[in-house]
């Protein structure tokens, strides 16, 4: 089974995990409340110790996070062309940060932790009838645990592709990325259905 979860013993894998997702909660108000360069690039610093502390290694920690730098990228040039350079710096250091502080929670929090925790979270919604608690906490779960799923997905259908000789196009790619994830969330849907858990 594919999972964002890595074992290991670091000072995050130790930690409960409410004080670990409150954490990256404040942390990102944080983010988005400061806007001065050198703070945020304080924190993403921060943010690169923790991740490197899970003790994931940094070859196999930025394969993991690829994708998530070339969109980071994107949306840096994409504002270095409307906005001032200072402004597209901001941006690059808000979204390095947040995204380098999620990765070290998710590398050293397991899914059922994940889901007892936002459960836990949801419950004071769910004694208004807003919500029910463990809905909630469910989808986060699946959430969490199918994204290597569809990066895995994604690079099956690449390299199919590159075996076939046909040319790698982001329309070829997606359209069966998408089809194959929502057969497989029917897939698990129905499980969910067959299991009484609804």
């Amino acid at each position: 089974m594919n999972t964002l979860y890595l074992d290991g013993q670091s000072l995050l894998h130790r930690l409960s995990t409410k004080p670990k997702l409150g954490g990256l909660a404040v942390f990102s108000v944080f983010l988005f409340a400061a806007s001065h360069p050198l703070a945020l690039g304080v924190s993403a610093l921060v943010a690169a110790l923790a991740y490197a502390s899970t003790g994931i290694g940094w070859k196999p920690g930025l394969a993991r996070l690829r994708p998530a730098f070339i969109t980071i990228a994107a949306v840096t040039l994409f504002a270095l062309l409307f906005q001032p350079p200072i402004e597209a710096l901001v941006i690059l250091f808000r979204l390095t940060a947040l995204m380098l502080a999620a990765a070290a929670i998710t590398a050293t929090t397991s899914i059922g932790a994940f889901i007892d925790t936002i459960t836990w979270a949801a419950t004071p919604l769910e004694r208004f009838g807003l919500v029910r608690a463990a809905d909630i906490g469910l989808s986060v779960g699946l959430v969490i645990r199918f994204v290597p799923e569809v990066t895995l997905r994604y690079r099956s259908i690449r390299d199919a592709h590159q075996a076939r000789g046909l040319k790698v196009r982001p329309v070829t790619l997606i359209v069966p990325l998408i089809i194959q994830t929502l057969k497989n969330a029917d897939e698990i849907a129905a499980a969910i259905d067959a299991r009484g858990i609804r």
